[in-house]
C-alpha cells in the first residue's frame, strides 16, 4: 500500500495537523474547565462529573476536529481513504480480547521491576479521580465514554492522523514507536507512562498491518473496559 496517496494524489495533511489538534484540545479543555470552576465551586482535587464531561467533550473538539478538518481540507473527505476509519464484523472478536490481556498481564508484567517503588494504588489513582465523582446513571455514562467515546477519538487522532502523518515520512517502525510515544506523553500521567506507551506500540502494529482503526479500535476499548470493571466491582 501506498501511504502516501489516497486515489491519485498526495494528501497534504501532516504532524502540523495533529500539533494544532493537540494544541486546540489542550486550550478548549482549559478554558471549559476554568470557566465551569468559576460557575460552579468545583476543584482540582475532586472534579464533578460536570467538569469531566466538558473537558472531555473539550478535548474531543481538537482530537476529533483535527483528523475531520485535515480529511476535508488537504485529503480525500473519506476517514476510511485517509485515516483508516473502518470496521468488519470480526474486529470486536480480535481486538476486545487482545485489549483485555493487555491489561491484565501486559501492564502487570511491565511493572513487576517497579513494584517496590509503585503501587496498584499509585497507579489506579488518576482513574479512581474521574471515577469517583460519578455514582450511578453517572458512572453508566462515564463508562461509555471511557470504553466507547475515548476508544474512537483516540484512535482517529493517534493512530490515523499522527500515525500516518509519521508513517509518510519516517516508515511503519518509526510510525509505530513515534506514535504511541505522543499517545503516552498525551495523558500527562508520568506513572502510567509506560503502559500508555506499550498499549500505544500494540494499537499502532495492529492499525500498520490491518491497515484499519476498526481492531485497534476494540483493542483499546477492551483495556478501558477491564479499568472501569475493576473500578465497578471495588466501588
Amino acid at each position: 500500500m501506498d501511504v502516501e496517496r489516497v486515489g491519485e494524489r498526495t494528501p497534504r495533511w501532516g504532524l502540523g495537523d495533529a500539533a494544532v489538534g493537540l494544541l486546540v484540545g489542550w486550550l478548549a479543555t482549559a478554558l471549559v474547565v476554568a470557566v465551569w470552576a468559576g460557575s460552579g465551586g468545583t476543584n482540582a482535587d475532586n472534579p464533578s462529573l460536570g467538569a469531566l464531561a466538558v473537558g472531555e467533550a473539550a478535548l474531543w473538539v481538537g482530537l476529533l476536529g483535527a483528523p475531520l478538518v485535515a480529511s476535508r481540507r488537504k485529503g480525500s473527505g473519506d476517514l476510511a481513504a485517509d485515516f483508516g476509519f473502518s470496521f468488519r464484523w470480526t474486529d470486536a472478536f480480535v481486538g476486545l480480547p487482545i485489549g483485555v490481556v493487555c491489561q491484565l498481564l501486559l501492564v502487570p508484567l511491565i511493572y513487576l521491576p517497579l513494584q517496590q517503588f509503585i503501587s496498584k494504588h499509585d497507579l489506579e489513582e488518576p482513574v479512581r479521580r474521574v471515577t469517583d465523582s460519578a455514582h450511578g446513571a453517572g458512572f453508566i455514562i462515564l463508562t461509555i465514554v471511557v470504553v466507547v467515546g475515548a476508544p474512537v477519538v483516540e484512535e482517529l487522532f493517534f493512530r490515523g492522523l499522527v500515525l500516518r502523518s509519521l508513517q509518510r515520512r519516517f516508515g511503519d517502525t518509526w510510525a509505530v514507536v513515534g506514535s504511541a510515544v505522543i499517545f503516552g506523553l498525551a495523558h500527562f500521567e508520568p506513572l502510567q507512562l509506560p503502559a500508555l506507551v506499550a498499549l500505544g506500540v500494540i494499537l499502532g502494529v495492529m492499525a500498520v498491518s490491518t491497515k484499519r482503526l476498526g481492531p485497534s479500535i476494540f483493542v483499546h476499548a477492551g483495556f478501558n473496559l477491564v479499568t472501569m470493571v475493576a473500578l465497578a466491582v471495588s466501588r
